[in-house]
């Protein structure tokens, strides 16, 4: 997971390296008022134009929020519970120090920086830190930013329609659906429940077929599929966890990499589902997973009552009010 984080991270760097000159130039250019930043790296071009920005974190907040919380929260992207700080402390570090250093440095802030103006991130309420950590200055909590634009009803494909057992809807992302070798070993597990799956196959949905008791496609329509099924099992991708959340429905989360680890690690802490290890879940711990929590009225009772305050929260409203002040006092 180490190595697989660093990558990402250089990753990232080698783009804003090359994108950084484009665009200082639109920067200049365009001479904005304010500027709107998604990104987990810092953009230098942003950052030194002396223009009022905003930062919208589309990731796990722990990649906000860290730099002003680190003895409070676990460090990002390390699946750690609020239950590890202890061993954070006392062995953690010194191992995380020795594969990738983790103690904070003058040069911690060239890579990772909260806007001074301005920080937005959606993450439920329920999953979130705020008992452990309060905000960070400047920063504000919006339950989600999600934006229906088609509410057309998401109709059960017929080879399904049928068919007995509850739904369930299987979505490992771009990057999930694209390893066919574990995707196929995923069906195979699932073909042996006795319910129904609507599969969201990825780019190479040609290369696997799938069993009787499920149907799929490429992509699949997530925000008209999800009021519709009982359970998700995902690979925990941030979007995937809010509108999740916002349609009421209990998860089982196989991370893959990034915050992935953290969503997973914090909707199993908070009691929304159960987190498996993507590749090596067993047949048994997959299948009793998603029986247990079928079968858990009391949670379908508590993820109703969530979705109910979600869907009827209008804070979001709010930001238009914040982005006027920001230039209020420019």
């Amino acid at each position: 997971m180490l190595a697989l984080n660093t990558k990402r991270t250089m990753a990232f760097a080698s783009r804003i390296k090359r994108l950084d000159p484009f665009i200082k130039q639109t920067i200049d250019t365009l001479k904005p008022d304010v500027i709107v930043v998604d990104h987990v790296l810092c953009i230098p071009a942003v950052e030194v134009s002396g223009i009022p920005w905003v930062l919208t974190c589309s990731c796990n907040p722990l990649f906000l929020i860290e730099n002003n919380c680190e003895e409070l929260t676990p460090p990002k992207g390390s699946g750690f519970a609020k239950q590890c700080m202890t061993r954070r402390v006392k062995y953690g570090k010194s191992l995380m120090n020795t594969l990738c250093p983790m103690e904070r440095n003058p040069y911690q802030n060239l890579y990772f920086n909260p806007s001074p103006y301005l920080n937005i991130y959606p993450f439920p309420k329920e999953l979130d830190y705020t008992d452990v950590r309060p905000l960070p200055p400047n920063t504000y909590q919006f339950d989600n930013f999600i934006h229906i634009k088609n509410d057309i009803p998401f109709e059960i494909p017929v080879p399904l329609r049928d068919k007995p057992g509850k739904l369930v809807y299987l979505s490992l992302g771009s990057m999930g659906a694209a390893d066919v070798k574990n995707m196929k070993r995923l069906v195979t597990i699932l073909s042996k429940s006795k319910h129904r799956f609507i599969v969201s196959k990825g780019p190479l949905q040609e290369e696997y077929d799938l069993p009787v008791n499920m149907w799929g496609a490429a992509t699949v329509p997530q925000l008209q599929v999800l009021p519709v099924v009982d359970l998700v099992i995902t690979h925990g991708g941030n979007n995937t966890i809010v509108e999740t959340m916002y349609f009421g429905k209990a998860m089982i989360v196989l991370p893959l990499f990034g915050d992935q680890y953290d969503n997973a690690e914090r909707v199993e802490c908070k009691g929304f589902g159960k987190r498996l290890d993507a590749y090596q879940c067993s047949e048994s711990e997959l299948l009793t997973a998603i029986d247990s929590l079928l079968n858990d009225k009391e949670l379908e009772k508590r993820l109703s009552k969530i979705s109910q305050r979600i869907q009827s929260d209008k804070s979001s409203a709010n930001l238009p009010g914040l982005l006027e002040n920001l230039l209020a006092h420019k």
